[in-house]
């Protein structure tokens, strides 16, 4: 029996090396699908200092406790490998290989497994060895410098942008692509090289088109999609709260204008040398009113505009609501899995996985007796404390 749910995944086995940040989302998004992941964690955790049970990163998992430091756990996790289709890890260039359980040895017990690396670097590059985080990652890619206002440093997307957008979401993109190959006639296994880097630079490709075509200076705060534009961007009520404006065709923009109550007060948006005198009109109005009134305003228009929630506030919108955005589950208000299916929808299936609760099961289930076998005597350092320093995020 594999513990699969519904999900178009079902059936898929991953194996997770534990680790923090775009790695476990990237598995809990797989799991999220239907996949099977177990999570090997390590002896003293990963070092986030966050309760485990309120870790929705590893809902959907199944977790076993083996020390990668310990011949005895190299010999455990290589077994789980042989009856894996996938592995994921996301540790600095070279500590896989040191530990025991790199490609090469991977690959050599299972020919049709698909390696997934997740880092920030890369795994070759001057920066490969280093250390680093989202910020520097999104930085060096121009992607950083293209979000804030003009006249102060740029905005931090929190750690969106990089680690999951361009880390998580790529490396789950490759695994997929990996494992159809793997299962066609032919296919084998193979290492995805999923860098935070790559992927982020990705994410800027029609960015870079409009450069190129002259429709998009190299600037913060100048173009039509940066907040450059008064008719996209946020904008403060008169309760402190803000309102989101997107109204980027003339007929949005029109009933924006409408329901905002300017009419021919407004300057021309057509005129650029008018933006900053239409931005300070804009901004008044909008200090005329509170978030919820404008909400009440603009609301079901073709205004393409919204109120800027907050966490807490996300799942309690009625449109969010009604399709279920947001799910409580094990006393979790959590983001529901997407995206959705007609035929294999996904589901939120099991709570975060506790480490080394789930052994017994997985033993039975993945027919690996090994993992029951007792401990060998702890090393000197935890190995959590060595994925810490290695993770990619």
């Amino acid at each position: 029996m594999t513990e699969s749910g519904n999900g178009p995944l079902s059936g898929v086995r991953v194996v997770e090396l534990a680790g923090i940040g775009p790695g476990p989302f990237a598995a809990m998004l797989l799991a999220d699908l239907g996949a099977d992941v177990v999570r090997v964690d390590r002896p003293g955790g990963p070092g986030l200092g966050i309760d485990p049970a309120c870790d929705i990163t590893n809902r959907n998992k199944r977790s076993v406790l083996v020390d990668l430091k310990c011949p005895d756990g190299v010999a455990q996790v290589l077994e789980l490998v042989e009856r894996a289709d996938v592995l994921v890890e996301g540790y600095r260039p070279g500590v896989a290989e040191r530990l025991g359980v790199g490609p090469e040895e991977c690959l050599a017990r299972n020919p049709r497994l698909v390696y997934g690396r997740m880092t920030g670097w890369g795994q070759q590059g001057p920066l490969a060895d280093t250390a680093g985080h989202d910020i520097g990652y999104i930085a060096v890619t121009g992607a950083l410098g293209m979000i804030g206002s003009p006249d102060g440093p740029p905005a931090i997307p929190a750690n969106l942008l990089g680690d999951y957008a361009g880390g998580s979401l790529y490396l789950v993109i490759g695994v997929l692509a990996a494992l159809q190959h793997a299962r066609t006639e032919g296919g084998a296994g193979q290492v995805v090289d999923a860098a935070i880097v790559d992927g982020t630079a990705h994410l800027t490709a029609m960015i870079h088109g409009m450069l190129a075509a002259g429709g998009w200076q190299d600037r913060r705060s100048a173009n039509l999609f940066d907040g450059g534009a008064p008719f996209y961007g946020a904008y403060e009520t008169a309760d402190g709260g803000y309102m989101a404006v997107g109204a980027l065709e003339q007929r949005f923009y029109g009933e924006f204008i409408r329901l905002l109550g300017l009419g021919q007060e407004a300057p021309s948006r057509d005129d650029l040398a008018s933006w900053g005198e239409l931005r300070t009109t804009i901004a008044a109005r909008f200090k005329t009113r509170t978030r919820e009134e404008w909400t009440a305003v603009f609301e079901e228009s073709d205004a393409c505009v919204a109120p800027v929630l907050s966490l807490r506030e996300a799942p309690q919108h009625p449109h969010l609501a009604a399709r279920g955005t947001f799910v409580e589950h094990s006393g979790l208000t959590q983001p529901a899995p997407a995206p959705r299916f007609s035929r294999t929808p996904g589901a939120v299936r099991r709570p975060p996985a506790q480490p080394g609760a789930d052994t017994a099961e997985i033993a039975r289930d993945w027919q690996v007796p090994g993992l029951l076998a007792p401990p060998s005597a702890d090393s000197d350092e935890a190995p959590g404390r060595t994925a810490q320093k290695d993770a990619a995020g």
